[in-house]
């Protein structure tokens, strides 16, 4: 007895989705129309005028109108480029930058860790606390940092000269640049702390026990779990954490003309942000800074793309 054939039934009976109309598939975009174009006025405009500022002469004739701006095309670029000072300031940015994102991250992180084995109570005591400390206003800490390092009568000095032999009244620890910059380390280190440290422990919270508890049953140390196992786990948090860090740090300003201001004077103490500032404000030189302002943009691109590489192999 022959069986019948029967036709195959085909895997897509059901009819073709309808094409969206036009108004809602337009919809989407006039809906994110104003954020972009407030975002292309706010930032794409300031970028225009720095880098057209960058070609031309712009001083203060300029800047009030009795005077024309004078193209000038790499002349600002050059003049940068050759000026021992510029790479001196450049130099030392990097040093600062270094020095400082990095102990910023290995705190951040060590912070993280503690929040973790600690208990309920004294957890909430250091979330609390760093908090407080970050949202700090800028000139409140630095006031309070004057008083901490003040010649006269800063704790600092006071605490150190109990030390038997050492004698700290009295010491100014911002004329000396090696100690100016070291202080304005500590103060930008203190105050970043909290953000990597509850970063990096938000990202904690995301690894999974159990993950844990088996690298454990197979003789994990505490060590090798935090090396083999956590710190890859939350690296691309790490990843971007550092990469702020470094943009934040290589382009501070209020911090160092603060202190600057408190009590020490001289381009010896200038990193690229009081450098930048000095060359438009102070000299009226706004095409020099211009052009000074987009050397660094140009520089922090180049720094960061090894970093920016790593964040879209772990998008892909």
């Amino acid at each position: 007895m022959t069986t019948p054939a029967v036709a195959p039934s085909r895997l897509d009976d059901s009819p073709a989705p309808s094409k969206k109309p036009f108004s809602k598939r337009i919809l989407p975009y006039l809906l994110i129309t104003p954020a972009v174009i407030a975002l292309l006025v706010g930032l794409g405009y300031p970028l225009v005028w720095q880098v057209l500022n960058s070609f031309r002469e712009y001083g203060l004739a300029q800047q009030f109108g009795q005077a024309p701006p004078e193209f000038v095309g790499l002349a600002n670029y050059t003049a940068l480029l050759t000026d021992s000072h510029f790479w001196a300031v450049l130099g030392r940015s990097i040093v600062f930058m270094a020095v400082t994102a990095g102990a910023t991250v290995i705190l951040g992180v060590g912070m993280a860790l503690l929040m973790k084995s600690v208990t309920n109570g004294a957890r909430i005591f250091l979330q609390v606390a760093m908090l407080l400390a970050w949202a700090m206003p800028i000139v409140a800490q630095m006031t309070v940092w004057n008083w901490l390092i003040d010649s006269r009568n800063g704790l600092f000095n006071y605490v150190l000269s109990w030390i038997p032999g050492v004698d700290m009244l009295g010491h100014n620890w911002l004329v000396n640049p090696l100690s100016f910059f070291a202080v304005a380390s500590v103060i930008i280190t203190w105050a970043s702390v909290p953000f990597v440290a509850l970063s990096v422990y938000a990202a904690l919270t995301q690894v999974s026990p159990e993950v844990r508890e088996a690298a454990s049953l197979d003789g994990a140390t505490r060590w090798q779990m935090l090396r083999n196992i956590t710190l890859p786990i939350i690296r691309p948090i790490l990843v971007i954490l550092v990469l702020l860090q470094m943009i934040w740090d290589l382009r501070v300003y209020a911090q160092i003309d603060l202190l600057q201001g408190f009590g020490s004077a001289g381009d010896q103490y200038d990193l690229l942000g009081t450098y930048i500032y000095s060359l438009g404000i102070g000299q009226g030189s706004f095409g020099m800074a211009s052009a000074a302002a987009m050397l660094v943009m140009f520089f922090t691109i180049a720094l960061s793309w090894f970093y920016v590489r790593e964040l879209l192999k772990e998008d892909n």
